[in-house]
């Protein structure tokens, strides 16, 4: 076993690493506009899982970054269809809760970051709870918020401390606030990153874990508070960002749950995964720390499937199929065997208006295409039969018609000038090394920078004209695993009763609310950010694309 040191090593290591960046649901409003990511087949539609729920412990995360989204009620039942009985949502989402309203569904709500440091005072918490939870609880079929998720990784060494010294405040005014409001079956929790807690690098097991230093007093406190409210120990592992940062050092196996012919030894305890060495090396700080017996919840964990060369559809279902095998057996960890895991996914749906500074794979992580199409097949349940995602129903689409090169083209030049002209305003991360459109050649590439870029712009045909470089075609242009998007129609913007008042907040700056090193937006919620770009897409789309659809790269 002499090499059991150096192998955990550069798992734990590298976890540290790959795991230090957050924001999952960043709104990037400084583009112009992003194209949805490609679709994948969808699952066979004979398949009926009425009546069957997903494998003990198993939830998503609903990501709303997305300019043109399925309609709510839509996107509901798709949680109802697959059976998926827990949620997270990043905010406090009002016409998501006002869907789930009367359903089984379990719901994490968010604070979010931006929203910490007003939470230090107990009478903005409590008007907090009583604007945002108290009307969802008390409908007369009611929403099921089963916890409050107090800021989205806070404590990221990329923060520089940014939120260290409100996070704890919100999370003790916030439970005492649902105490108070007898609604103390609601926990609060911090969804925290893996970085706060590692194991040195003398001897880097799962069985030597400790508190990042920096904040091993502060994480003191909050386990101690948890443990007073019988509220759960939130984090977030993500075994992909391993192999992403690992580069091509980490061991592929130990990113899946197949087993390993060379498993790491801890004190008679075998690890073949970073999931369970991870899982064990919280434990291990928790016992520390005296709380042998909290409760733990993996609060994201997933795998992308496109935008790098291991995010791909196979791996992706290979991830899934392992960990939800994982989950039927409920074997847990070697440190708590008996515990039945409980995870969220991320995420539910791809989300095209995400920050890609940590990597173009940061738009592909949902389990279902943009338009609500499972990317795979997936036994959810454990059952091991012949289960599998159901896709969601009557969706709508533009015309099925898509913006190409035109065959006359011979200036190249210019052509791959008004190509990345469209990727600076589109989503062209499918076409980086390694991703599902990377093989395509040049033409085949502008091809689809165009297309982006025309589906964006909702099919108007001005924004399909790239001085005079391109063309509408009625032909499917995709290949193989390239998928050629058509766009959803955009819903017509219901005219829905205003919300309830918010407390008064005093301007703070933007947080990162779900993983990356770029802020977010503001403390508002998703769907209305998502809303608004939208909508703003829809009146200024024309006005765009006449000024650079016909003008753009003129003088070339």
């Amino acid at each position: 076993m002499q090499h059991a040191k150096p192998l955990m090593n550069i798992i734990l290591l590298i976890l540290e690493l790959s795991v230090s960046y957050a924001a999952r649901d960043i709104l990037t409003l400084g583009r112009t506009a992003i194209a949805p990511a490609p679709a994948a087949a969808g699952p066979a539609a004979s398949i009926d899982n009425s009546g069957i729920g997903a494998v003990s412990g198993l939830g998503v995360n609903w990501g709303t970054v997305t300019y043109y989204p399925l309609p709510t009620d839509s996107m509901v039942q798709l949680l109802k269809d697959n059976n998926i009985k827990k949620l997270k949502i990043f905010d406090v989402e009002h016409e998501i809760l006002t869907a789930l309203a009367g359903s089984d569904i379990e719901v994490m709500v968010t604070v979010t970051n931006g929203q910490l440091a007003d939470m230090g005072n107990f009478e903005v918490a409590k008007e907090w709870v009583k604007v945002n939870l108290t009307r969802y609880l008390e409908l007369k079929v009611g929403v099921n918020i089963a916890y409050v998720a107090v800021g989205n990784e806070p404590f990221l060494k990329d923060y520089n401390g940014m939120f260290n010294n409100v996070t704890f405040p919100a999370l003790k005014n916030i439970q005492n606030a649902l105490n108070a409001a007898n609604y103390s079956r609601i926990k609060a929790t911090i969804p925290i990153n893996a970085d706060v807690y590692y194991s040195p690098d003398n001897n880097p097991v799962p069985s030597a874990g400790v508190w990042r230093e920096d904040i091993a007093d502060l994480m003191d406190q909050i386990v101690a508070f948890y443990h007073n409210n019988s509220a759960p120990f939130t984090v977030n592992i993500y075994p992909f960002l391993s192999l992403y940062y690992g580069k091509g050092k980490f061991p592929v196996d130990y990113a899946f749950f197949d087993g390993n012919s060379n498993p790491l030894m801890d004190n008679g305890a075998a690890y073949t995964n970073v999931l369970d060495a991870n899982y064990d090396t919280l434990v291990t700080v928790l016992n520390k720390a005296g709380y042998k017996n909290m409760p733990i919840i993996v609060g994201e964990i997933g795998w992308p499937t496109d935008g790098d060369i291991n995010a791909n559809v196979t791996l992706a279902q290979k991830f899934y199929k392992g960990l939800v095998k994982q989950l039927a057996t409920k074997k847990g960890t070697p440190l708590r065997p008996s515990d039945q895991m409980n995870v969220y996914l991320f995420g539910l749906i791809d989300e095209e208006g995400k920050s890609i500074l940590p990597g173009d794979f940061e738009r592909h992580w949902g389990i279902f295409t943009y338009d609500g199409q499972p990317k795979f097949e997936l036994d959810i349940t454990g059952k091991g039969g012949k289960n599998t995602l159901v896709g969601a129903k009557d969706v709508k689409y533009l015309s099925k018609q898509w913006c190409v090169v035109s065959p006359s083209v011979t200036n190249k030049t210019a052509l791959e000038a008004n190509a990345d002209y469209a990727c600076k305003n589109a989503d062209c991360t499918s076409l980086g090394n390694g991703s599902s459109c990377s093989n395509l050649d040049y033409l085949g590439q502008a091809s689809y920078a165009f297309n982006s870029y025309y589906q964006n712009f909702i099919q108007q045909s001005a924004s399909c004209h790239f001085d005079g470089l391109a063309t509408i075609t009625t032909e499917d242009p995709s290949s193989g695993s390239c998928k050629f998007d058509v766009q959803l129609a955009p819903a017509p913007v219901p005219i829905a009763p205003a919300p309830a008042p918010a407390p008064a907040l005093a301007p703070v700056p933007d947080s990162a609310d779900g993983p990356s090193n770029s802020p977010s937006g503001s403390p508002s919620d998703q769907s209305a950010k998502s809303e608004s770009v939208r909508s703003a897409f829809l009146s200024i789309a024309t006005i765009v694309s006449l000024l650079f659809g016909l003008s753009a790269f003129h003088n070339l």
